[in-house]
């Protein structure tokens, strides 16, 4: 199958759901009455609905169908989709992904080879427009999807639901919405998304109604009921994504229907899952304080932060002492001021020559499943000795830094403390680093301030720039809500690369050659030139720009994706996963992007 390069993002799955929804099914948790609930009734209906309509665009492709009617049955097809989206996406996060995960390669690391994509976003691109010659093709993607549908009957009739798990799982649903849906993720060619959020809220609403007690009905429920009808009301009338009111529409409709989900909760008493989640489950928006819990991206229970962990990573970041003759430390290329960046195109080495590619941001990089631009490392534990025990950057020997620590009075107990050992250790050195570095995400932004509430806190062009960014603009659909990087909201267990398509800088048109993710998968062709989505969170403060550091400023990044990245300079871009389609954002809209984007810099 070809695959048509309109989809302006890329997720390629490194961590596979399927273990933790084993995990969600099989846990000991409040059941319902019986395998016949009324909740899985409603599921069943739903997916009969959703087959019935799979096989009627079926046999209208079969024949000769108009563009317009075949793209409003398949509009139909994906909103019968959305009502059971909640209970798919938690319970078989599998099935989800090829029901409706991007239109896409999914790769498999360990194997280096490309799984081909299936589901509703391929059949998109198929039937926006519609060609008749890809007839056959869009009967298979079809057939594919008649086989999921008999998949997700399976597993409901073989599985045992419950109480928190259900609730769980609509909580999950309005983040989903507040992230993927509210910025059209999952529709990039139709632009539809705003259509079908009415229906995913209702089924929602349904759903809690079902596991609902009298200790809700007249409060929090009711409250909730109120607050979805209002939403779907105001999306009713606004259904235009390039003019739709994100910077109003999140703050008080969203963030109020997920705040109620908590009175909920409380009032029916319903327990929260124990599962270790990036989200936090008490937290009542995205925007709470601590709303988010870096432990979730730690390697093990012992790798989990604490005060006393942070203090002494960020002695040690300073500190001369892990490099090789003791001439930098961790903040000589990572320096707070420039949100822990360096200012420079490049990195420099030790001799003071330019490396290869430019010193990212620290900031949030917490919130990643893969580090450095090309992902190599999985966690912030590996990206510390890897730094340190570079040739080029460091080139500190682990074995004899830890011997010059335990010969420090002063580091020596700091470890014993913490860790209770009689000498450090090199993974404790990685650890107390690393916990350091997950602090430094203070979520304190004029943004935040915002979402928190305070509507005094952006300015109106920067207000009008958020709507650009997740409309017009198309920036949300790489840069998730509300971390504005690629790890993807609501589960967190994936971060994204891409390909821009990058010049060596912003003043030529010669391909930058950098293979990227490519260099540890040369087999796999889509992931040549491939990097990790970074955050934008204190993007303001850490130019140059991309991981060459060839585009100077803001106004030259926004130049670049206005005009299609790569692709619309006219470079060969094969695998470019941003659309090359131009965005047509005139410079005043542009600047009010930039002006927003200085609204997530930190306080």
């Amino acid at each position: 199958m070809k695959i048509i390069l309109k989809y302006p993002f890329v997720a390629f799955l490194f961590i596979t759901f399927a273990v933790f929804g084993a995990l969600q099914c099989t846990q000991s948790h409040q059941p319902l009455q019986d395998d016949l609930s009324e909740v899985k009734k409603d599921l069943f209906i739903t997916n009969t609905d959703f087959l019935n309509r799979t096989n009627e665009l079926m046999k209208m492709v079969s024949g000769d169908p108009e563009q317009a009617v075949l793209q409003s049955k398949f509009e139909e097809l994906r909103i019968s989709y959305k009502k059971m989206e909640w209970a798919v996406e938690y319970f078989l996060p599998q099935t989800a992904r090829f029901i409706n995960g991007p239109a896409l390669p999914e790769i498999e690391m360990q194997e280096h080879t490309e799984i081909e994509p299936e589901g509703l976003q391929v059949l998109e691109e198929m039937l926006y427009p519609y060609d008749p010659a890809n007839k056959a093709e869009v009967i298979r993607m079809l057939k594919n999807l008649t086989n999921k549908s008999n998949t997700i009957k399976t597993n409901f009739q073989a599985i045992t639901i419950s109480r928190d798990q259900v609730f769980d799982a609509l909580r999950q649903e309005v983040f989903r919405i507040s992230s993927l849906g509210i910025a059209g993720f999952d529709t990039p060619v139709s632009g539809t998304s705003l259509k079908e959020i009415p229906y995913a809220l209702g089924a929602v609403q349904k759903a809690l109604q079902k596991i609902a007690t009298e200790k809700s009905q007249e409060n929090a429920l009711a409250k909730i009921n109120t607050a979805i009808k209002a939403s779907r009301a105001y999306l009713k009338k606004n259904t235009n994504k390039n003019t739709f009111d994100y910077i109003q529409f999140i703050p008080e409709h969203l963030n109020t229907i997920t705040s109620l989900m908590i009175d909920f909760q409380k009032q029916e008493e319903i327990p929260a899952v124990e599962v270790t989640s990036a989200l936090n489950k008490n937290v009542r928006t995205f925007y709470s304080k601590n709303a988010f819990n870096p432990n979730a991206f730690v390697p093990g229970k012992q790798f989990e932060m604490s005060p006393e962990k942070v203090k002494l990573g960020k002695q040690l970041f300073n500190d001369n002492i892990l490099s090789d003759n003791n001439s930098r430390s961790c903040a000589t290329c990572h320096v707070a001021e420039k949100a822990f960046t360096d200012g420079r195109e490049k990195s420099m080495s030790l001799t003071d020559s330019p490396l290869q590619r430019n010193t990212p941001s620290l900031s949030y990089s917490a919130f990643q499943h893969g580090q450095f631009w090309d992902m190599r490392k999985d966690d912030l534990e590996g990206q510390s000795s890897a730094v340190i025990t570079n040739k080029e950057e460091m080139h500190g020997d682990l074995s004899k830094i830890i011997a010059k620590i335990n010969t420090n009075p002063e580091y020596r107990m700091a470890f014993r403390n913490i860790y209770k050992g009689k000498n450090a250790e090199i993974w404790q050195l990685q650890n107390v680093l690393a916990s350091y570095i997950r602090s430094l995400a203070s979520f304190s932004s004029d943004f935040d301030d915002y979402m928190r509430g305070n509507k005094k806190a952006m300015t109106e062009s920067q207000k009008n720039g958020f709507n650009l960014f997740m409309g017009k603009a198309q920036c949300a659909i790489c840069h998730f809500l509300p971390l504005f990087n690629g790890t993807v909201p609501p589960n967190y267990t994936k971060t994204e690369q891409e390909v821009l398509g990058i010049a060596e800088n912003s003043s030529n048109r010669t391909a930058d050659k950098d293979p990227g993710r490519g260099k540890f998968h040369e087999t796999v062709a889509f992931l040549q030139h491939s990097f990790k989505t970074p955050t934008l969170r204190n993007i303001a403060k850490t130019a140059p720009y991309m991981h060459n550091g060839g585009y100077k400023t803001l106004m030259e990044v926004m130049e670049f994706y206005n005009i299609g990245g790569g692709k619309g300079l006219g470079l060969k871009a094969d695998n470019q996963t941003l659309s090359d389609a131009p965005l047509n954002l005139s410079e005043k809209e542009m600047n009010e992007i930039i002006d927003f984007l200085n609204a997530l810099n930190d306080h």
